[in-house]
């Protein structure tokens, strides 16, 4: 074992496993932690010469980089671009997009899934070792299409090593580099160093803290001088920097031109080191001489720590001329934003020539998916621009891409730059509404509707017509972030005060109504409203409430096609996770938990392409229909735990559907009390029919009576049949009546909501047992239980069939299959292809790979006990969503 991995086996080991594993076919990632010098580039140097078998590809994050979208990405792959030809067209065309070989939108998804479907083709060689060092310095878009690659591969024979101080990509599994322990230490250090003082030698030891790096540094730096109080990083970099100093001044330059070029592209490096010179240019060999750099194919430091300490070593005019330089060797046809970053950093003051340019490449990077990128440049186009109003301008561009990049922390910092130099209204609303959305991305800010609602009081004035869109944007992003729950009576109240619209009514109009008026008087203006398709693309979080709210299954099965549509047409993660959410929402009232957990699987797939949380609600609507006890308390209390405002209304309503399906009524009442109290659209609705049942079970006439008050006033205006139906065999639990059960099952009879009409006959049947008419009741009990254990909804059908059996008649159990359930995805991939659709097309849905496909396959078969995608096809939808109990 070489020298440098002393003390390393148990790194060494985990790294050993992920190349054995991607050697057979079951491909892994894992990310090394730790501090600077620790000692992860001699694992990565252990893990090149442990795979000679492997073709190995590199890519490194690079601290001057990160504003370049997929500058680590292209990188990476690079070595395997001669595969290009064997993908399809569109996955071609993706990745040239995204390496600027081609102009258009990239879309992130299609990028990930194209980058797969090369380093799949390049397996076809060999095994592929993926290494990408100083994973921190990764650009944005880099590390989300590599975190997408990395949880990709497990069936592919690639490996994936990443190395980091600190972030870059998350969510993998990972690995912390620790010191080494003292003996360790001393083993390294009497390898490294021959001679040394023993005080000297343990005083080092004591100092290094077991960094290997230092271990082998500190000494060089002299080891009898005054203890330092720095943090270990930077004396090792002081280190470095005082190799340089001993140089002679055009080998700094050229070592310091090496340092400032994150593409250690030597094309590059000599011209440019020509451009500052002959002396320059014929520095190589003293250079390389000094250890800190290494010019071959690739221009290498010796150390991440030895670039960035030159770096900063290097006096500020001598930074400018390597940036200059480079520029100008720089083609700007090929590469203009890397010339015009360059430029940037020769820059000596503001100059609007240059912020303008930055602001360019900020459009191109935006286009490209690089909004971390768009923020960098605007941030600089800031710092360059002379004139104040493009100043800010420029900074406000920068902190909304900071926003879409994620890094909210980021965004609020820089807003604190331009807060008190705007004056006038129209710059401090939009200021106010950059703080809202702020304030809505973090779950701890409860202020995002008082900064939305104030820009909105900011623009009465000067912009009218976008006062009003403030008001029903402080909706729309709480809606889309799940935190909706009693927003809209704070905006209806703030709302009352906007100016007039321009062709009255409008949504903020109706919406009014409804607040003050109620149902009776605000759904036709509702109707009218919701009738304007193009309000369905500008306001689809708020559209599917309003149909929701209306009970109008149709108008929201319309938006959610159009949602759909315009996903699958654009690319837009945003669009499609609402629309699959929906999707799911509407599976679930309908019955179709098959299609909802579909739906669901699809929009995690995509949740997961973008390295975030899934969307909770669906979930908790599948849960309460699907009525397992185990499984919905630990999905509602993990959503209680981790959510709050809309997400936990949604965790009382599905609580309250599946407590009344256990029979556990004073758990059902106290859920559904909680779900109606915000009067959100549409849970406050839905939620009251549970309310009513769990209080008449509990012996709460008065407050059933009042909610099914509350209940009619809302159904009876809309119409429709599901809301007419549930408020028929509501007011049957209140009265008693039999002409009211009678007109549930009536009206719901040819609805396609098949829950609630299972619900009815249900209801009607227990009525009818109660009421000692046995013969009666079986029917209506038995169709409830047929309907109910068809769909799947096991707490409601056991119900059934108790009740069922009060009656003498003992319920049809399907039979036990004895075989394991099948996972959401494994759910989804299983009716995709039993409609016939290929492992190529099931991958690219789900952004997997073909052969991960085919790996769930093979599990999906075991499960099934099925051999072949003919049986899987000829399956009843039931048993592929495996809920065929006893």
């Amino acid at each position: 074992m070489p020298t440098s991995l002393v003390g390393r086996a148990t790194e060494i080991s985990a790294l050993d496993e992920v190349i054995a594993a991607a050697r057979k076919g079951d491909g892994g990632a894992l990310v090394l932690h730790g501090e600077p010098g620790i000692g992860k580039s001699a694992l990565l140097d252990h893990v090149r010469r442990s795979t000679r078998d492997f073709w190995v590809i590199e890519a490194s994050g690079a601290e001057f980089e990160t504003e370049l979208p997929f500058a680590a990405l292209h990188q990476l792959c690079v070595p395997v671009l001669g595969h290009l030809g064997e993908l399809s067209a569109r996955h071609r065309e993706a990745l040239e997009v995204a390496f600027g070989l081609a102009t258009g939108t990239p879309d992130l998804f299609r990028i990930g899934l194209a980058a797969l479907d090369l380093l799949s083709s390049a397996t076809r060689r060999s095994p592929l070792l993926c290494v990408i060092d100083d994973a921190h310095w990764l650009d944005d878009a880099s590390s989300k299409a590599l975190a997408f690659l990395a949880r990709r591969i497990t069936s592919e024979p690639v490996a994936m090593i990443f190395a980091t101080r600190g972030g870059g990509p998350g969510g993998l599994p990972g690995l912390t580099v620790e010191g080494l322990r003292d003996t360790d230490a001393r083993t390294l250090l009497a390898d490294g160093v021959s001679t040394l003082d023993p005080r000297v030698r343990d005083r080092v030891i004591a100092e290094a803290r077991g960094n290997p790096l230092a271990l082998l540094e500190l000494p060089k730096s002299g080891g009898f001088a005054l203890p330092d109080t720095s943090s270990l990083p930077n004396r090792i970099e002081r280190g470095f920097a005082a190799r340089l100093a001993g140089l002679p001044a055009d080998t700094r330059l050229l070592i310091t031109l090496a340092s400032a070029d994150p593409t250690g592209d030597p094309a590059l490096l000599w011209p440019a080191a020509r451009e500052l010179g002959d002396g320059v240019a014929a520095s190589a060999e003293v250079a390389e001489a000094s250890g800190l750099v290494d010019f071959s194919t690739r221009v290498r430091f010796c150390h991440p720590l030895a670039r960035s300490a030159v770096y900063r070593a290097a006096s500020a005019d001598d930074r400018r001329r390597a940036h200059r330089a480079l520029a100008s060797v720089t083609d700007p046809a090929v590469d203009p934003d890397r010339r015009v970053w360059h430029l940037a950093q020769a820059a000596t003051g503001p100059d609007d020539d240059l912020a303008a340019e930055l602001a360019r490449s900020a459009s191109r990077a935006q286009a490209r998916g690089g909004v971390a990128a768009a923020a960098a440049f605007l941030e600089r186009a800031a710092a360059l621009s002379l004139d104040a109003g493009l100043r800010t301008e420029h900074t406000l561009g920068a902190v909304g891409a900071k926003l879409d990049a994620g890094a909210a922390d980021a965004a609020v910092e820089l807003l604190t730059t331009v807060e008190t130099g705007s004056r006038d209204e129209l710059g401090l609303a939009k200021i106010d509404l950059l703080r809202g959305r702020i304030a809505f991305t973090r779950h701890t800010d409860e202020l995002g509707t008082d900064f939305m609602l104030r820009a909105a009081h900011r623009l009465a004035e000067v912009d009218p017509e976008w006062s009003r869109e403030c008001f029903l944007d402080a909706l729309e992003v709480s809606l889309v972030v799940g935190r909706a729950s009693g927003v809209m009576d704070t905006v209806v109240t703030e709302a009352r005060s906007a100016p007039p619209a321009s062709s009255p009514p409008d949504i903020l109009d109706a919406l009014i109504l409804l607040a003050t008026e109620g149902h009776q008087t605000a759904v036709p203006v509702l109707r009218r409203i919701l009738a304007d398709r193009p309000m369905w693309t500008r306001r689809p979080a708020l559209a599917t409430m309003i149909a929701a709210e209306l009970w109008d299954l149709e108008t929201h099965a319309g938006i959610v096609d159009g949602l759909m549509e315009t996903g699958r047409e654009t690319g837009s993660p945003h669009t499609l996770r609402l629309g699959l959410a929906q999707v799911a929402v509407a599976a679930v009232v309908t019955g179709d938990l098959g299609k909802a957990m579909s739906a669901v699987a699809e929009e995690a797939a995509i949740a997961d392409a973008l390295g975030v949380p899934a969307l909770r609600y669906p979930r908790l609507h599948l849960a309460a229909m699907r009525g397992r006890r185990g499984e919905g308390v630990a999905l509602f209390d993990s959503a209680a735990a981790e959510g709050g405002g809309q997400l936990i209304a949604n965790v009382h309503w599905a609580s309250a559907v599946l407590y009344n399906g256990l029979a556990e009524y004073p758990a059902a009442l106290a859920a559904a009390r909680q779900a109606a109290e915000p009067g959100d659209l549409f849970l406050a609705g839905v939620a009251l029919p549970e309310l009513i049942e769990a209080a008449i079970r509990c012996g709460e006439r008065d407050s059933a009576s009042e909610a099914l008050e509350s209940l009619t006033a809302r159904t009876a205006p809309s119409g429709s049949s599901w809301g007419l139906g549930v408020t028929a065999y509501a007011r049957g639990l209140v009265t008693g009546a039999e002409a009211d059960y009678r007109e549930a099952v009536e009206r719901l009879a040819a609805s396609p909501m098949i829950p609630y009409r299972a619900r009815a006959h249900l209801l009607y049947g227990e009525w009818l047992r109660r009421e000692g008419r046995r013969r009666d009741a079986r029917e209506h009990l038995r169709t409830a239980h047929e309907l109910l254990s068809g769909m799947g909804m096991e707490a409601f059908a056991r119900r059934a069939a108790d009740e069922l059996r009060a009656t003498g008649e003992v319920a049809r159990g399907r039979s036990a299959t004895g075989r394991d359930e099948l996972t959401l995805q494994e759910v989804h991939i299983a009716r995709l292809v039993a409609t016939g659709a290929t492992s190529k097309e099931v991958a690219a849905r789900l952004f997997l790979s073909p052969r991960t496909v085919d790996a769930h396959l093979r599990n999906i078969f075991r499960k099934l006990g099925i051999t072949s995608r003919r049986q899987l096809r000829d399956l009843p939808d039931p048993e592929i969503i495996g809920n065929r109990r006893s």
